[in-house]
């Protein structure tokens, strides 16, 4: 009979301090990667700027080390701990957008989107923050509403909630990128709290049409303007997207260089730091567009490995959101989920030319120390749920 104790008292233990070493693998390789990637696409750059080949990754470095402590630190705390904050963080990610128009307000490359806040080292974009918090709240309010949020009052009071958040970051900010991530996970995270999916199949025909009469203004606007006239910026970018060669000194830029990067590359690249569209000829290789670096540079087995690698890191979460204790853990890994997966989908969709170009980082491997920091944060929570999974007794 002690014997018998003592091996249940073993199962329990082990119950208790699970953890997804898989999960935690792919992120840190994801990571390391980035790294590697970052260097070799913003070396020549950061030379010919700042005279140190290694500034950009010396600031991934320490934005990835601060958000590992915090992935550590909210990975060893009970993610229920974090349902009473789930209001005051909403209300956070509602008053912390419109600080980029006060004195706190950081310009880069034309565009007003972080803060500097006193006596920190790196500027914050309150987009990120914002992502998180809607993560969190949406997960509380579906556990709150149960089943009402089935009803069409439900769903329309859950999609009601992330609007003033994504007006904000797209109308203050001129982020539209983040404003389509913030609704898509929201979006996501009712679709899968309701099984009545009648209701976003009318969502996505709507949505598919008024992208078809927006891209036909565009061309509609772009048609009947005078020749010098300026257009709009947003419809500049979808007649670039459509014909980037129709304006391959401007708006098309970018775009071309990105194609000339993958199709450069061929099967297996040129090898690692052998690009030459990174030589000035792709505008911040490190950020938005490291994907083609990455096609240039490995081929197109290193874009084939990055995207495997992406597709294990859902499964994973995919695994946990399943085996979750509660409701709540899995819906906060859903929310993580449908952030990464429309985050990187979308960004490879940019740099392939597949969708007009939004400006849109990939996850844990562009450059950007407040994206990786909260993307931590958001794999803390997910560890945290995974922690909590009670193992099956043999």
């Amino acid at each position: 009979m002690a014997a018998l104790r003592g091996v249940k008292q073993k199962r329990k233990e082990q119950s208790e301090y699970f953890f997804d070493y898989s999960l935690l693998f792919i992120v840190l390789f994801l990571l390391g990667f980035g790294m590697v990637m970052i260097y070799s696409a913003s070396s020549y750059e950061a030379f010919q700027e700042f005279g140190d080949t290694a500034y950009y990754l010396k600031k991934q470095l320490t934005a990835v080390v601060i958000g590992l402590v915090l992935m550590i630190i909210v990975a060893n705390i009970p993610y229920q701990f974090w349902q009473r904050f789930a209001l005051a963080g909403y209300l956070v990610a509602i008053a912390m957008v419109p600080l980029v128009k006060t004195p706190l307000g950081v310009e880069s490359h034309g565009a007003t989107r972080w803060i500097q806040i006193p006596g920190v080292p790196m500027n914050l974009q309150p987009a990120e923050v914002a992502k998180v918090c809607m993560i969190l709240f949406l997960a509380v309010m579906v556990c709150k509403m149960k089943k009402s949020v089935r009803t069409m009052k439900g769903f329309l009071v859950m999609l009601a909630f992330p609007l003033p958040v994504v007006l904000e970051v797209y109308v203050l900010t001129k982020n539209l990128s983040s404003a389509i991530i913030i609704m898509g996970i929201s979006v996501l995270m009712v679709f899968v709290a309701s099984p009545d999916y009648k209701k976003f199949i009318v969502m996505g025909l709507i949505a598919l049409a008024g992208a078809a009469l927006v891209v036909y203004l565009a061309i509609s606007v772009t048609e009947a303007a005078a020749e010098g006239e300026q257009v709009n910026f947003r419809f500049g970018r979808i007649i670039a997207w459509l014909d980037p060669e129709s304006d391959s000194q401007n708006t098309g830029f970018q775009t071309l260089q990105g194609l000339y990067a993958i199709g450069s590359g061929g099967i297996w690249g040129k090898g690692l730091g052998q690009s030459i569209q990174k030589l000035s000829f792709i505008p911040e290789a490190q950020n938005d567009m490291i994907f083609s670096i990455i096609c240039e540079e490995l081929g197109l087995f290193g874009a084939v490995a990055v995207i495997v690698m992406f597709i294990m890191l859902l499964w994973r979460m995919m695994v946990i959101a399943n085996n979750a204790s509660d409701l709540f853990g899995a819906m906060l890994v859903v929310g993580v989920m449908g952030h990464i997966a429309i985050q990187a989908i979308l960004n490879i969709a940019v740099v392939t030319n597949t969708i007009p170009n939004t400006g849109i980082s990939l996850p844990f491997i562009s450059y950007g120390g407040s994206s990786v920091m909260f993307l931590l944060v958001e794999i803390g929570m997910v560890l945290s749920v995974a922690r909590r999974i009670q193992l099956k007794e043999l």
